[in-house]
């Protein structure tokens, strides 16, 4: 009985860590992008369900970044983000850089990220970052980092060294993008995880880059939104439930949104040097299926009050966000996690939360694309972001209390 017991612990944790750390990401370079800007995205998967977005002025350089919505959380580590010179970074677990390695130093992986934000300006400094730092690092992870030099590059890291991947480099990335989810490509792939997304992400922008609509706003949200399965060959959006009030139970694994999502961003990164102030974010501040995907600006020197972190250390949209999901995932008995209320998400009626949210951010989109065209042309500045975030929250505001019958603030 005890073997039984102990036995069932471990499963427990093996399958909460298997969900819980599994992210999703893709960098493509400039060379192949519509508007020649390098892109770097990250689906995060966390055990921390709660995210806001943070402006930092706590190192060298000052940086942007997502961060977990905890006092302690956001002082040591964060998870994304791009500083005032160009440089972007973000890392997706890897669970095949330290076979072998019997150090029990690892948790880092996020205060790296932090450290990196706070005195890396290009690919080069973040090289020179990672070897100079201290071994063990004790991280295991592939960071994908941009700059604003046209660098774009996986490190697939470990506790001793790491392993650059170029995206620049055609026999590396022939077509100038290259997707990593829980393995690294220079490790034992047999202990990784996450090929199932690994495999969907690439059948997703290599068919947007057949289509040319490498656009940041159509893949933040065709991959982080995406409902198909490429082991079984279904999508759930060909299954659409008829109404909203009819529950629509689907079972929902290894896809790229999972119940472990906490938020989705896709860094736009400059053209050049001379461009650094038009880098720009797109952020889900929280699960993907629930939750508006907004523009946000550092050069702005401050945020949307909808994603930023506000004095209950809680960004509005990730809490309105976490509360739709409940209605997704209702189930909490025998595994419910795993089975989608998918009429919840999308129906016939056009009412679920992914269509409802989808509609904001066409038009959040059209009048975005029209200011990131004015800043390239030198024509707006930074006052004029901090007049798109004054629309932006009043028509979110106005959105959300009309169609989801939510206050956000």
């Amino acid at each position: 009985m005890k073997k039984i017991i102990f036995f069932s612990i471990v499963s427990f944790f093996i399958i909460f860590h298997n969900q819980a750390d599994a992210c999703t990401s893709f960098i493509i370079s400039g060379k192949y992008t519509v508007d020649g800007k390098p892109l770097l995205l990250k689906n995060r998967d966390t055990g921390e369900m709660r995210n806001s977005l943070v402006i930092y002025n706590d190192g060298k350089y000052k940086y942007m970044a997502v961060t977990n919505s905890t006092e302690r959380g956001m002082k040591s580590s964060v998870w994304g983000g791009y500083n005032e010179k160009g440089f972007a970074i973000m890392n997706t677990a890897a669970y095949n850089n330290n076979v072998g390695d019997t150090t029990s130093y690892d948790g880092q992986d996020g205060v790296v990220t932090k450290l990196a934000l706070m005195v890396c300006s290009s690919l080069e400094d973040f090289e020179h970052f990672l070897d100079t730092l201290t071994k063990p690092m004790g991280v295991n992870s592939n960071y994908g980092v941009i700059d604003a030099n046209g660098g774009a590059a996986y490190y697939e890291t470990g506790n001793y060294k790491y392993v650059k991947v170029d995206v620049n480099d055609p026999k590396q990335a022939p077509y100038g993008i290259i997707v990593r989810t829980n393995h690294s490509m220079s490790g034992d792939k047999e202990l990784g995880s996450g090929f199932n997304r690994f495999n969907n992400a690439s059948l997703i922008l290599n068919q947007a880059a057949l289509e040319k609509k490498l656009a940041p706003e159509y893949l933040i949200n065709a991959i982080s939104r995406s409902l198909y399965h490429p082991r079984i060959q279904a999508d759930l959006a060909d299954e659409m439930p008829a109404q909203r009030d009819v529950s629509e139970f689907r079972f929902f694994m290894d896809y790229i949104p999972r119940v472990s999502t906490s938020s989705s961003y896709i860094f736009v990164g400059a053209k050049d040097p001379k461009h650094v102030d038009e880098m720009m974010m797109w952020t889900i501040i929280g699960f993907p299926l629930t939750t508006v995907a907004v523009p946000t600006w550092l050069s702005a020197g401050e945020l949307p009050k909808v994603v930023a972190m506000g004095n209950d250390l809680q960004s509005p949209l990730n809490t309105a966000g976490l509360k739709f999901k409940e209605e997704c995932f209702p189930l909490k008995r025998d595994n419910g996690q795993n089975y989608i209320n998918l009429s919840a998400v999308i129906n016939s009626e056009g009412t679920g939360y992914t269509q409802i949210i989808r509609q904001m951010e066409k038009a959040i989109a059209v009048k975005a694309n029209e200011l990131i065209g004015e800043l390239d042309t030198g024509t707006k500045k930074s006052k004029d972001i901090q007049e798109f975030y004054q629309w932006l929250d009043k028509y979110l505001l106005e959105q959300y209390q009309r169609r989801l019958n939510y206050k956000l603030f």
